[in-house]
């Protein structure tokens, strides 16, 4: 039977990227993640994410929840209907979203991943 996993405490990031030129739109946000869990199938993960100001194109093929604990970002689908996210918000963004993420302030969210395998 499988036991309780504790996460641990941020400490050093498990990974710090810049986005590929192709999806940048204005800047090149130093990104930082800490992976606190990852299932051993690679279709569940939980951790932390933060961002320097920019703005870049998004194509979820994940399940993502989200809560944002410092910053504001913009999240705009390619409809063009735009929500704010600050300290607090939680919020779940489906699989097949597309649109822009616009760091306004230096971003940390919590995350919960799930990117389903196969058909």
């Amino acid at each position: 039977m499988p036991s309780l996993k504790l996460l641990e405490a941020r400490g050093q990031p498990t990974d710090q990227y810049h986005l590929p030129a192709e999806k940048r739109l204005e800047g090149d946000p130093l990104q930082s993640l800490w992976l606190e869990y990852e299932d051993g199938s690679g279709v569940f993960a939980v951790g932390h994410w933060h961002s320097e100001v920019g703005k870049w194109r998004v194509n979820y093929t994940e399940e993502e929840y989200c809560q944002i604990l410092e910053g504001l970002s913009l999240v705009t689908d390619d409809q063009g209907h735009a929500t704010r996210l600050g300290p607090g918000s939680s919020f779940v963004v489906p699989r097949g979203f597309q649109g822009t993420w616009e760091v306004l302030e230096p971003t940390l969210k919590r995350f919960v991943v799930y990117e389903a395998r196969g058909g």
